[in-house]
């Protein structure tokens, strides 16, 4: 029970940051609000003299492209304002408390992402539940469509967090790495389907990308949603989200024990 107790503590870290700031959260409605809006006019406007593209329709694609708006809201926390990201705790030192403390720093490092994960995940069904009775996005094609979505979801995001964590974990190996961390935040953007469908991109774009696991993050359960990937494939594109989900653990697991050795705790 304490152990219980002593994760829902930790899970809440970063949400009650934002709760406990109205304006913040009143930020992030209206920039979300000004996003939906946005894609929504633009994919509408770009199919507003063809019928199909990239095997996609007008509704598909901004269905496609409105649910990556709320689904990157799974996962954008502004913990930089609360000093809680890993490249501030590396700045000012005080990553050595995460190994101070009786809590490993891996798992308390998944319990907030996890924290997080469900404060976002309440922001993305709300804006769900906006857009589908606005008409804005279709509803999934069938109940199995919905369940296939919803565990390839779940699938994706667990593939997401390793990916977040790996980003992490760069800087316990580099001094300077802001940079770094903003050229792949682009490219895990870019290559999940945030910005575009990736049915958008050249064949060989398309080839590239099946070799790296980004695509499992976004791209897979939105184009089950929008049917796109159709029920009889779907069994191969959860597996290879499965796969990514055991080598990313496995590969961070490893990285973590990399990174305790680089920590020094001065002074005693």
């Amino acid at each position: 029970m304490a152990a219980v107790l002593h994760g829902w503590r930790v899970a809440r870290v970063t949400p009650l940051g934002e709760l406990h700031t109205p304006p913040r959260m009143t930020a992030v409605l209206l920039r979300l609000t000004v996003q939906v809006v946005l894609v929504a006019s633009l994919w509408r406007g770009l199919y507003s003299h063809t019928g199909t593209t990239a095997g996609l329709t007008r509704d598909q694609a901004v269905t496609f492209a409105v649910l990556a708006v709320l689904a990157s809201r799974l996962r954008e926390l502004d913990q930089y304002a609360g000093r809680d990201t890993v490249l501030q705790h590396m700045h000012f030192g005080t990553i050595v408390y995460w190994y101070l403390r009786p809590l490993p720093p891996q798992r308390y490092y998944a319990l907030r992402a996890l924290g997080e994960q469900v404060y976002g995940l309440a922001w993305a069904l709300f804006g769900y539940v906006v857009c589908l009775a606005a008409g804005v996005v279709e509803p999934p094609g069938s109940a199995a469509v919905a369940g296939v979505f919803a565990v390839s979801l779940l699938l994706g995001q667990w593939v997401l967090h390793y990916v977040m964590l790996l980003l992490d974990q760069l800087c316990f190996f580099t001094i300077r790495n802001n940079s770094a961390m903003l050229i792949l935040i682009f490219a895990q953007n870019l290559l999940s389907g945030v910005y575009a469908p990736l049915w958008f991109f050249p064949d060989w774009f398309i080839t590239l990308s099946a070799f790296l696991p980004f695509q499992a993050t976004l791209n897979v359960p939105l184009s089950i949603y929008v049917g796109r990937i159709e029920l009889s494939d779907v069994g191969a594109q959860l597996a290879i989200q499965a796969a990514w989900v055991v080598v990313l653990a496995l590969f961070t697991r490893w990285v973590w024990r990399l990174a305790a050795r680089r920590v020094i705790s001065q002074g005693g």
